[in-house]
């Protein structure tokens, strides 16, 4: 029976060549201090070894490594090999322009669009409160030139001096009208008019004083039996216009895309009114008032939902005086249409 050798001393371990450094069991003689680390060598590319159960088999020089299986992580890339891209965008390089990053990068991003001073890039209506506050101010604008139109009907129906006045000087009743069509063009067809305050407030007041001393005036010619007919037709275009209103508030049918029919609808009755002129019939005259109080029936509807919004078409939040002044016509001109249709035609 042989007798079991001693273990090596520590200087016959750290000299003699039998006994390499970083084997099982012995470990190398530390290094001074402040010099640089040395980590153990890797096994020969030789030598096999099972990977750790759930880890990618090492890649070979040349090859590629199999892919972890679930649950598992892959071993680093061999020598020479660079690591992957960062899950990021690129770092830009002098002299090229780097291409914006997608919609994924950054996280948290708009899926309506770019945001820009809190309005969002394809629709205004995508905040509620945005919604509500300009709903708010539309109506209430609204409330106010209605106020005062109805005032001034009082107004002239009611103050007989003021009656006279009106019926006998004629031309004032054509040069609000012709004021009030520059206003209505103005406001329509420039944009920057009508976004800019207090030109956009300034233009709306003198666009409502004209068509209140026309509705004034019309309305002078009906004040027989104490103005009765004024009161009733008054009290008719406030409940349609409310019905209305709460109907297109409410149906799903989007009167928004009917902006052919109505254009169409709104040609035909002008051509109808025009030689019902020449015709001088009653008859032709009351049928083209009850055409016209359809007509702005669903002007008014197609224009409350351009401002209530979520439909094909809508306003955006800054044409708060465009969408009164829209609500303000069609109800106007209902109200005068009903009031051509009580009074027969007169």
């Amino acid at each position: 029976m042989a007798e079991p050798s001693a273990p090596p001393s520590y200087m016959e371990a750290t000299t003699d060549q039998q006994y390499p450094p970083g084997q099982p069991g012995v470990a190398p003689y530390p290094p001074a201090q402040g010099a640089p680390y040395q980590a153990a060598p890797y096994p020969p590319a030789g030598q096999p070894y099972p990977p750790a159960e759930g880890a990618a088999y090492p890649p070979q020089t040349g090859g590629t490594a199999y892919p972890p299986p679930a649950g598992g992580t892959a071993y680093p890339p061999p020598a020479g090999q660079p690591y992957p891209p960062p899950s990021g965008p690129p770092p830009q390089q002098a002299g090229y322009q780097s291409a914006p990053p997608p919609a994924s990068y950054g996280g948290g991003g708009n899926p309506h669009g770019d945001v820009e001073e809190g309005f969002t890039a394809e629709r205004g209506f995508n905040n509620k409160s945005i919604r509500a506050a300009f709903i708010k101010k539309v109506y209430f604008i609204l409330f106010i030139q209605l106020l005062a139109t109805f005032g001034i009907i009082c107004v002239f129906v009611y103050v007989e001096p003021v009656n006279s006045y009106v019926r006998t000087n004629s031309w004032l009743y054509w040069c609000s009208y012709a004021l009030f069509l520059a206003m209505y063009i103005v406001l329509a067809c420039c944009p920057t008019v009508r976004r800019k305050y207090p030109g956009n407030v300034v233009a709306l007041a003198v666009f409502t004083l004209c068509l209140s001393y026309m509705a004034g005036t019309i309305s002078s010619y009906y004040g027989d039996n104490a103005g009765q007919s004024v009161l009733v037709c008054m009290g008719i275009c406030a409940g349609v216009t409310l019905g209305v209103s709460l109907f297109a508030i409410q149906t799903r049918f989007d009167f928004t895309s009917c902006g052919g029919f109505l254009f169409v609808f709104s040609l035909s009755l002008f051509l109808f009114g025009f030689i019902a002129i020449f015709t001088r019939s009653s008859i032709l005259y009351t049928v083209y008032a009850w055409l016209a109080a359809l007509l702005f029936t669903l002007f008014l509807a197609y224009d409350t939902q351009l401002l209530i919004g979520g439909r094909r078409y809508e306003l955006s939040p800054e044409e708060y005086i465009f969408g009164a002044m829209n609500l303000y016509v069609d109800i106007v001109y209902l109200f005068l249409i009903i009031l051509a249709c009580f009074g027969g035609g007169k």
